[in-house]
């Protein structure tokens, strides 16, 4: 708006004064108004003081005039809201409060939204609430509070805001409305309210000790109790929704940004409190919690997993240093794991130990007294903790020592203080052994080799990362053993009893028949291993790789779901950044390898079709275009190429000379292989070729071909084992007689049809004429029982054969949307 603009405003108020027409003034004002969307704000601010500077007659008439315009038949939703706020801003003074009731209707409107724009000025109706005497709603304190925190720049609405003190938290989150429930004290509303003021990334001093002095008045432990169970209800579901607008991320899934100060505040409370092993829990939950991904938003609340980490650091004890190890495994987001790497480095240094050190000697045994194993004395009833795979399972036996299948009563009504932290430690168990398994699986790249003593004792004796340890293949002074029947043993069974060095066994280097005896020699002593380690893909440089020289097309022209993809690449310890719909660069998807000294790169585009309208309602593409893996040293400059697609080059700083992709004849065979591993698990898991609902190509048909391709094309070498796997498999399963193994198909014959199940994708196709069937799996299928397996975690080997066994079946067969298509 310019100066003359304003200045022409200004006149026509005068002129409208001099006519003594208020009701044309009040018409000007709301057309104005139109004109300008509603915003109050910026240069129109002086033409408002221009109005509040009349005498209060004249403003009285004039706010007459207004509300005989929000009543006119031809005021709209947007003139009766404008009709409001200049009402609210010319009126405030005088004894009259027009239009009171209407007010409160679109204060309790606006009460269900996230936050409100600055530029409506709506904390006037608030304001002319509060001087007519009458406190706001909770819900409508609730917006305001949040504006006040999310709107830049906008004073009004920060001062209102400050305001508002009660009540002490935002209602809407169940915690929250607990926590004011419990604490109606004026010590708890003192705690409340000073967790309240935890607005930096680490609590000062100050803060430090007036939470001390609140934390002695209540005593420490009913603040642990009390507060331990607010924070187990962070994360659900709102009391009461917020209305979302389209271009809006999933407000109702995120955290509430005044509250979450408070959740901050409440971490660094239980921080100064003596350490105890539900703390412990409760903030690794919390941190857990926070980062969980909400659309349009990406993690809840980052701040407040930050200040869990921020806890976990400062609290002194092992279960604390066991859950900073256990989240590191687990959290990707990026700055969290940074704050958790600054953490144990600390940790580390001040014990005067490596990184990775810190990391084992992390693991608790969570009581166990034998490997995966301890029994607890409860009255006349053995409780015993026993871990099977990754689970651990609590069983009971009776006086006579006979099994039991539930609870004890006596056990619930005698020690339900112990059988409470017996449950707890059996939840402990099966989070800490996932962590460990991912850690296990990412020492291949570590270069890590132990003394004979410490690997014991930390890995093949140790009560938990023993039951993990004792299911993998180890190399002792070079000569391979894994561990059956109490004891560490060579291939013939020989035990080895001591030696120097030891390191994690991979089958890179060694020869397949050497590999298959190992596979044997698992399944002969039925043991199951955590991850693919003796069945797990080499990959080997290809004469087509040998052709490019430095890079490789073996997962190139790929169309992958970005989201998932992005997730997948942070859990396997790769870099990778979001592609958005806008004019900007990126660098590849990068997993740096310190250790080798060398930085391994997957060049991705993002793929928005012709018009880029396959984009979420953020901007960013849905789906990715794959190409090149490429090597470089570890320090060379970092390449980018534009989000949605183009040439990579090399971002070249301060006079630094481009450095050239290393030859991948010069890359260590382990470390290609493990890379190009990873980039297979990119396209294997998110590639819309096996997405059973994309058989018509997705939007507009273009991904018909690369549908089809993809999900009954050649196998990928993880498909190649699977194949392996059910060459093996299907003998002992119930259907064999119904059931082949045919090139990239298993053929399983059921009374309708003859069905082909593609071993990479899961897709099905049916006769006659190879007619496709659509079968979506459960997003968490169970494999049908078939006896061994010699390791975990094939989800598509679950879904191959669950069904097969329905198919083998088909008659008995109800679901719908599948008789359909028999």
């Amino acid at each position: 708006m310019t100066v003359a603009y304003i200045q022409a405003y200004k006149d026509l108020i005068g002129q409208r004064i001099a006519e003594d027409d208020p009701g044309a003034l009040a018409v000007d004002m709301l057309k104005a108004a139109a004109v300008h969307h509603g915003n109050f704000t910026g240069r129109w601010s002086e033409v408002l003081d221009r109005l509040c500077e009349l005498p209060a007659e004249t403003r009285k008439a004039l706010c007459d005039a207004l509300v005989d315009q929000y009543h006119s038949d031809q005021a709209g939703p947007d003139a009766r809201d404008n009709a409001l706020t200049l009402l609210g801003i010319v009126s405030r003074g005088l004894p009259d409060d027009p239009l009171a009731a209407e007010r409160l209707t679109k204060l309790d409107e606006l009460s269900r939204s996230q936050s409100v724009w600055h530029g409506s000025r709506h904390e006037v109706l608030a304001e002319a609430e509060l001087a007519a005497g009458r406190p706001l709603a909770p819900a409508v304190v609730a917006v305001f509070r949040r504006a006040g925190l999310e709107t830049y720049g906008s004073k009004p609405l920060a001062d209102l805001a400050a305001r508002l003190t009660a009540p002490v938290l935002n209602v809407g989150e169940e915690w929250a409305e607990r926590a004011m429930r419990d604490g109606t004290g004026p010590d708890w509303q003192a705690l409340l309210a000073h967790v309240t003021t935890a607005t930096a990334a680490k609590p000062s001093a100050k803060w430090d000790r007036r939470a001390l002095t609140l934390i002695d008045t209540l005593g420490a432990d009913r603040v642990r109790e009390t507060v331990l169970a607010w924070l187990a209800l962070v994360g659900r579901p709102r009391t009461f929704p917020l209305e979302r607008r389209t271009y809006e991320p999933d407000v109702n899934n995120a955290f509430d940004s005044y509250n979450a100060n408070a959740l901050r505040g409440l971490a660094w409370l239980l921080s100064l409190l003596p350490p105890h092993p539900d703390i412990t829990r409760a903030l690794g939950a919390v941190v857990e919690t926070s980062l969980k991904k909400v659309a349009g938003l990406g993690p809840r609340c980052p701040k407040v997993a930050n200040a869990g980490v921020v806890a976990l650091a400062r609290v002194d004890s092992e279960p604390a240093l066991a859950e900073l190890a256990r989240l590191v495994t687990r959290v990707t987001y990026k700055n969290t794991v940074k704050l958790l790497d600054a953490a144990l480095e600390a940790r580390a240094t001040a014990l005067g130990l490596r990184r990775e050190e810190i990391e084992e000697l992390a693991v608790p045994a969570y009581g166990l007294t034998h490997v995966g194993r301890v029994e607890h004395r409860l009255g006349d009833v053995t409780a015993i903790l026993e871990v099977h795979g990754t689970r651990a399972l609590l069983s009971w036996r009776n006086a006579a020592g006979k099994e039991v299948r539930s609870v004890p009563a006596a056990v619930r009504r005698d020690h339900a203080d112990e059988l409470k932290e017996l449950k707890a430690a059996a939840k402990d168990i099966d989070r800490m052994l996932s962590a460990q398994s991912e850690r296990l699986d990412r020492q291949f790249l570590a270069r890590r080799t132990w003394s004979y003593a410490t690997w014991r004792e930390r890995y093949l004796d140790h009560p938990l990362v023993g039951t993990l340890a004792r299911r993998l293949l180890w190399t002792v002074d070079g000569t391979t053993a894994g561990y059956a029947g109490g004891a560490l043993r060579t291939l013939s069974d020989t035990p080895v009893t001591g030696g120097d060095e030891v390191r994690l066994w991979h089958p890179v280097g060694h020869d397949p028949a050497e590999i298959v005896a190992w596979r044997d020699w698992l399944e002969r002593h039925e043991i199951t291993q955590p991850f693919k380690q003796a069945h797990r893909e080499v990959y080997l440089l290809t004469d087509a790789e040998r052709a490019t020289a430095t890079y490789s097309n073996r997962f190139a022209a790929h169309v992958l779901r970005q989201h998932q993809f992005h997730s997948l690449a942070a859990a396997r310890g790769w870099r990778n950044k979001l592609r958005l719909s806008v004019d900007d660069s990126a660098p590849p998807a990068v997993r740096e390898l310190p250790q080798w000294g060398l930085r391994a790169e997957y060049w991705i585009e993002g793929e928005g079709g012709e018009d880029y309208t396959d984009i979420t309602d953020s901007g960013t593409f849905l789906r990715l275009r794959t190409d090149q893996v490429r090597f470089y040293p570890i320090d060379a400059p970092e390449n980018s190429a534009h989000c949605a697609g183009g040439e990579y080059r090399m971002w070249l700083r301060d006079g630094a000379d481009p450095v050239d992709p290393l030859p991948l004849t010069q890359i260590p065979p382990l470390v290609l292989s493990e890379v190009l591993r990873d980039v297979d698990l990119f396209v294997g898991v998110a590639s819309i070729g096996n997405d059973p609902t994309w058989q018509d190509g997705g939007p507009g048909g273009r991904f018909q071909e690369y549908w089809t391709s993809y999900g009954f094309g050649e196998l990928n070498q993880s498909a190649e084992t699977r194949r392996l796997l059910l060459d093996r498999l299907i003998p002992r399963l119930a259907i064999a007689d119904r059931c082949t193994l045919e090139s990239r198909f298993l053929h399983v014959k059921g009374d309708r049809h003859t069905y082909k199940i593609h071993l990479g994708s899961g897709n099905i196709l049916r006769t006659p004429n190879d007619q496709y069937l659509c079968i979506v799996p459960k997003s968490t299928p169970s494999a049908p029982q078939a006896g061994y397996l010699p390791y975990e975690g094939d989800r598509m080997l679950a879904v191959i054969l669950s069904k097969a066994m329905l198919l083998a079946d088909d008659t008995r067969i109800t679901d719908p949307t599948i008789l359909s298509q028999l």
